[in-house]
């Protein structure tokens, strides 16, 4: 189901190198903390599923707002989302996670799941590379939203912080 998850989204964004880029290294980090979290295979599944997936509200959002602002997204993605899982036939039950995922990767507050506290983490170790942060901002970050072991492990290794 991931590999069918991951094509896609590569068809999805047909022809934006830059955001394929950006989910597969996303996907990545998130197996990687996974694995290092000591995720079930369920969960992970959800993690590898949503990490794929988390930015497929930004093509709805620019195109409706000209934005692709994280609140925009949180909107716009879960019907994507949804649409397309369930074209490909994935678990309902898998569905609703990774679309409250999506609707929430922009938001630090009240992390209920590993599975969220990952996304989170791996999204942002892209982000800091791709957005050029300062290493003030990305210490901050590091203190506010950090919590998982390997997670902090792969941000210093990446980032000296």
């Amino acid at each position: 189901m991931i590999e069918q998850v991951l094509r896609a989204m590569i068809t999805y964004y047909s022809g934006d190198p830059r955001r394929v880029n950006h989910f597969l290294k996303v996907y990545g980090f998130a197996k990687a903390i996974g694995a290092g979290e000591g995720l079930d295979a369920r969960t992970q599944t959800v993690l590898d599923v949503a990490a794929l997936t988390h930015d497929i509200g930004i093509k709805n959002s620019e195109a409706k707002f000209g934005s692709s602002s994280g609140e925009h997204q949180q909107i716009e993605g879960p019907p994507e989302a949804q649409k397309l899982l369930r074209t490909l036939g994935v678990d309902e039950e898998i569905t609703r996670r990774v679309c409250f995922l999506i609707a929430h990767h922009h938001t630090y507050s009240q992390v209920d799941g590993p599975d969220y506290q990952i996304l989170i983490e791996a999204d942002f170790l892209v982000n800091a590379f791709e957005d050029s942060m300062s290493e003030n901002a990305i210490r901050a970050f590091q203190r506010k939203v950090f919590r998982t072991k390997t997670g902090e492990e792969l941000l210093h290794a990446l980032y000296g912080v």
